[in-house]
């Protein structure tokens, strides 16, 4: 594999989700395991997680949510075909079942994406410096051509792309969560060329599925950055389509910038937390205390360092 500068983006996602994740994410900041965060305007402690940010300089993103809990646009709350019988988005997967219904007003969408991105404004005091999808909602059929009208509307650069390199090798994940993972690089994949007609742009490579919760380990990142190296520096040999790179990353230079997706935190202690109804499970499990004592581990940031692998954040990538 070709020697190579790696520029990582290690995203600590779901802040504001609660106070529990909130603390986790700003610990494992402080300790150098991620390097930049997405905020969950509609989670119960999106407020003091924009606080925390300001107080630590933490680089700050925009994770917008169709799927969990209640929206923040007034004009959807009490009537909308986002939300379910009870008044909350669908779920993760119920908004793929309505949207393949043709059940979603796109004008809802707009509406909802349009009012996260101004409740991060009024929180945060600027724009996101980037904008990505909770449950990846940002790449799915007619929401993907929604979400990055609104990115383009608002100058916001950088989104995410999920399609990890040679994840269909990664026989440690469950079954269940492959095909869910392989329906979100499908989705990826016919996102690409939407993101790009609008100027998005999203680091060369992304990695995370294969690494998420109990799957994280010091041996499972680095073999996932690895895979993304090889598999981004000899393009013309690459079935993954890349984002325009900010670094200007090519053969001569051997750089590439990989986002590296990750999900820290102390478990939510019900019934504090969640996004309006409540922590789910994922929020509650050991995992989440898992994937923060990985990234905090001195072993893990060693190899960093004598691989030549630079943490840094959407915002230090430029225009």
């Amino acid at each position: 594999m070709p020697r190579a500068t790696v520029k990582l983006i290690v995203t600590g996602d779901d802040f504001g989700y609660c106070p529990r994740r909130n603390q986790g994410i700003v610990e494992c900041f402080l300790s150098g395991g991620v390097s930049n965060v997405s905020l969950l305007v509609n989670g119960s402690a999106a407020s003091d997680a924009a606080q925390l940010a300001r107080r630590y300089h933490i680089p700050i993103g925009l994770h917008a949510n169709l799927s969990e809990g209640s929206p923040v646009c007034p004009a959807l709350k009490a009537k909308s075909t986002l939300l379910n019988e009870e008044g909350f988005f669908h779920g993760k997967m119920g908004i793929r079942r309505a949207l393949a219904d043709g059940l979603l007003n796109m004008s809802e969408v707009k509406h909802e994406l349009t009012a996260q991105v101004d409740l991060f404004r009024e929180l945060t005091g600027h724009l996101p410096q980037h904008m990505d999808g909770h449950q990846h909602v940002h790449v799915l059929p007619e929401i993907r051509n929604v979400f990055a009208q609104v990115l383009e509307d608002y100058g916001i650069t950088y989104t995410r792309v999920p399609i990890e390199p040679d994840l269909p090798r990664c026989d440690w994940i469950d079954p269940h969560l492959m095909a869910f993972y392989l329906g979100v690089e499908k989705d990826s994949l016919n996102t690409v060329d939407v993101f790009r007609k609008h100027r998005i742009r999203w680091p060369d490579v992304y990695i995370g599925l294969s690494t998420m919760g109990k799957n994280m380990s010091i041996a499972n990142i680095l073999g996932a950055i690895d895979n993304a190296t090889a598999a981004y520096l000899p393009e013309e040999d690459s079935s993954i389509p890349p984002g325009c790179s900010p670094s200007g990353s090519d053969q001569e230079t051997r750089t590439v910038t990989i986002e590296l997706m990750t999900h820290p935190g102390y478990p939510s202690v019900p019934p504090v937390g969640g996004c309006g109804e409540g922590p789910d499970d994922f929020s509650q499990s050991w995992e989440r205390l898992h994937e923060l004592e990985t990234l905090k581990n001195a072993e893990l940031q060693s190899h960093y360092r004598t691989r030549n692998i630079q943490l840094c954040a959407f915002k230090d990538l430029g225009m």
